[in-house]
């Protein structure tokens, strides 16, 4: 079986986001035989149809789409809904010819905020997947109460019932895009 590239897009820009810290657990739990490279979306500018010419910044992470086997998505909420970064990827990647990046791609979705951990900007992003004709797993949910102890100063995950359930999510992914590619 070829390796299985998975690509990490955090909505945060922040360096000790726990969102990006969901990212880093995603890369300590995969399955063998997996790699998740973790996208920098920190100089990404707002999608505009007047830029003709991408940015090298725009450029980089839609080349890592196009690499990826799957994505994974850590959405933090920004006032119930997702966070502007995310979303505004997404936009640069469906405006490729045929939605190429994005059409019939795997992807998980997992996020760390308030008391419901992000489960309002994760229905979100289902509703944009749905547009993009991205396919989200439906199963296991991962929503992280990030001021519940769960995650460290450095926005690391320290809580071992979420690693376990990243781990699960991961295991899943995997499996699904290795049957879509045999």
């Amino acid at each position: 079986m070829k390796q299985v590239k998975l690509l990490g897009i955090a909505g945060s820009l922040r360096q000790k986001s726990s969102n990006k810290g969901l990212l880093r657990a995603a890369q300590a739990n995969l399955p063998a035989g997996t790699v998740l490279e973790i996208a920098d979306l920190s100089d990404i500018p707002f999608y505009n149809a007047d830029i003709v010419e991408k940015p090298a910044s725009v450029q980089r992470v839609l080349a890592q789409m196009e690499a990826a086997d799957a994505l994974v998505f850590a959405c933090p909420e920004y006032n119930y809904s997702l966070a502007p970064a995310l979303k505004n990827i997404l936009d640069w990647a469906s405006r490729e010819p045929d939605n190429a990046l994005l059409a019939g791609k795997m992807a998980s979705i997992m996020g760390a905020g308030g008391g419901m951990g992000t489960s309002r900007a994760q229905y979100h992003l289902r509703q944009v997947c749905v547009f993009l004709d991205l396919h989200p797993l439906n199963k296991p949910e991962v929503f992280v109460n990030a001021f519940a102890g769960t995650v460290d100063a450095d926005g690391n995950l320290t809580d071992e019932r979420l690693q376990k359930l990243i781990a699960d999510q991961m295991r899943i992914l995997v499996t699904k895009v290795e049957a879509s590619l045999s």
